[in-house]
């Protein structure tokens, strides 16, 4: 629910999906193999890894197999072989060869890469590090064993380790494309937008084609309230996806654009990265007495899904449903996270399990419905529902749009989030609810103290306007209007969440260019209890929505608040939620149909304080 996403997967190095296609040659310059005898004649070694340069793998093969009998364990021509059969998908043969090789020849550092690339393929993220750091150990600045290791030290969570492996990659290597973008992506999940703005601008200008690289960069900028270029890279950005180019995730796009087409492009392209793996139901009939329901979520804890979702686990009828958590996130040891315990059949912490295992334990249960609670949002697990461990599959909540997969079977909305005429636009069935698809916990309460106004840093008197959505929602032409709203409304200020001083910065500056005093953007300072926060509601005369990323949890918080909320209806899911709240509570007159419609909508209202 707007929360923001790193690159689901860090991309390791090299071309093959088990993480490893390097230059054959330039790997046998990096350590040395095995001496071969001085008998042994290498122009076989020699052919084959000329076959393989050229991409005839079939022949260079044979020759690799043929070397082999005659020099057993080799390096050269053991890795080679290997990443042969790694790019025919035969994973288990290829580990089974490097290994053999290792226990005979553990002196090649290239072995030790491709080794952990099959253990990290299999999801053994203990023992692929290892076999990493072997490779380090007789290569410290082996490039592709610092990238994969990297990867593989972020999934285990281990994010300041990752960030110095891509780093000395870029010492080595200034303008080594991958190491730039992990190293990026890290630097956003850190909270360093400047650091992080100026690696993604330095990789596009080594690769201006650069996968995703466009929406990195862009999206970072959103998050700062950077808009430089802003209208430039949208137009890039849509006009890029829509003829195949892979210009910016779907998530980061919601941001930039409400066209729904375009969100599912984007979708579909970065669902390549999750394919469909061997099925672990095939069409078996269960036969329980309950249907066995599990949420997979890396936020059953204190978050906005979390606290969205804590009243549905409560409610559901235990006569009908036996509970199932799978748990991807940290446990934070909160109340939320206590509910949550109490309200399950079963909980488990899945957090450092490899999707296998967890698609494995689903299946083993005998899951009926999955629910993914994530989507592509941070911490998700995608490859585990690719790998179908449940019958139906339900894509629902946390991710505002379709996830472009052929194995998600269910995306559950209401009529405005999707009205008919959309479904084109999902690869999911769409399946409504009949009132609004976004839950609130009705067992939260808002304080009942209000602080006065002198206390949130607001004015004794004029109009407050309020948005406390995400910085990287604010929009320029959105923006423009609440810069109108405050020149046509004297007295009034405009009240911010903003998450960091280079955002308040920035919005400063805009306003200051606008002709707006900057001093009228007042920014709410976080406060520790959320009833507290909900209670700061009252304080503010008129919610301003986001476009073409609306407020969700925001929005709803705003409405349960008693502040009214102005909206319009965007193309696409993430820009029609607060419109669907509204209609849920019977309000539709808040909602406009444009950006001019929405403008003066504010407008009339913030005029006439007894609307």
């Amino acid at each position: 629910m707007g929360v923001r996403s790193p690159d689901v997967n860090l991309r390791p190095s090299g071309r093959a999906a088990a993480a490893l296609v390097a230059q054959t040659v330039q790997a046998t310059q990096m350590t040395p193999a095995a001496p071969a005898a001085p008998q042994v004649d290498q122009s076989v070694l020699m052919r084959g890894l000329a076959l393989q340069g050229a991409g005839r793998a079939e022949e260079a093969a044979a020759l690799f197999r043929s070397y082999l009998e005659t020099v057993p364990h080799d390096g050269v021509a053991t890795y080679s072989l290997a990443v042969i059969m790694m790019q025919r998908g035969e994973q288990d043969s290829a580990l089974s060869l490097v290994s053999d090789t290792l226990n005979a020849n553990d002196g090649f550092a290239p072995l030790w890469l491709a080794q952990g690339s099959l253990l990290q393929g299999k999801g053994l993220l203990a023992d692929a590090l290892s076999a990493y750091d072997r490779a380090l150990a007789l290569n410290p600045d082996y490039p592709e064993a610092l990238v994969n290791s990297g990867v593989v030290l972020r999934e285990l969570h281990r994010h300041v380790e990752a960030l110095e492996r891509f780093q000395k990659v870029l010492s080595i290597k200034p303008d080594h494309e991958t190491a730039l973008g992990n190293a990026g992506i890290l630097l956003t999940e850190f909270k360093r937008p400047q650091e992080a703005i100026a690696i993604f601008q330095r990789l596009l200008s080594v690769n201006p084609k650069y996968e995703w690289g466009v929406g990195l960069l862009a999206y970072e900028r959103m998050h700062a309230c950077d808009w430089t270029d802003f209208d430039t890279n949208v137009q890039r950005i849509v006009e890029g996806l829509k003829v195949g180019e892979h210009t910016c995730k779907s998530l980061p796009l919601m941001a930039f654009s409400d066209d729904a087409a375009a969100h599912q492009l984007s979708a579909q392209m970065f669902a390549h990265r999750f394919p469909a793996k061997a099925p672990l139901w095939t069409g078996e009939r269960y036969r329980h007495k309950k249907i066995r329901l599990a949420y997979v979520s890396p936020d059953l804890r204190e978050h906005p899904v979390g606290h969205l979702m804590c009243g549905i686990f409560e409610r559901h009828d235990k006569s009908r449903f036996e509970t199932i958590a799978i748990s991807l996130g940290v446990n934070d040891e909160s109340r939320l996270r206590q509910r949550m315990l109490d309200a399950f059949d079963h909980f488990i912490d899945a957090r450092s399990m490899h999707a296998g295992e967890i698609a494995r334990i689903m299946r083993e249960m005998e899951v009926d419905i999955a629910v993914d609670l994530a989507g592509y949002t941070a911490d998700s697990r995608t490859d585990v529902f690719a790998r179908r461990p449940a019958p139906v599959q339900v894509n629902y909540l946390g991710y505002p749009g379709t996830m472009g997969t052929s194995y998600m079977d269910v995306i559950i909305a209401d009529r405005h989030i999707i009205p008919p005429e959309h479904q084109a636009f999902f690869n999911e069935k769409v399946v409504y609810l009949p009132d609004a698809y976004l839950p609130t916990d009705n067992s939260l309460k808002i304080a009942d103290r209000t602080p006065t106004r002198a206390e949130c840093g607001l004015p004794d008197e004029g109009v407050v306007f309020c948005s406390f959505s995400h910085d990287y929602k604010i929009a320029p032409p959105v923006f423009d209007v609440w810069m109108r709203l405050l020149k046509q409304v004297p007295g009034s200020v405009l009240w911010l969440m903003s998450r960091s001083e280079l955002s308040q910065q920035n919005l400063r500056k805009e306003a200051q260019q606008r002709g707006v005093d900057p001093s009228r953007l007042v920014f709410a300072r976080r406060v520790p209890r959320v009833e507290d926060h909900l209670a700061r509601y009252r304080q503010a005369d008129l919610f301003l929505d986001t476009h073409p990323y609306n407020a969700h949890t925001t929005a709803a918080d705003a409405i349960m608040a008693g502040l009214p909320v102005v909206t319009f209806s965007g193309g696409a899911f993430p820009a029609r939620v607060a419109a669907s709240l509204l209609h849920a509570i019977d309000m539709p007159e808040l909602v406009a149909d444009s950006l001019a419609g929405y403008e003066a909508l504010a407008l009339r209202l913030a005029r006439d304080g007894a609307e």
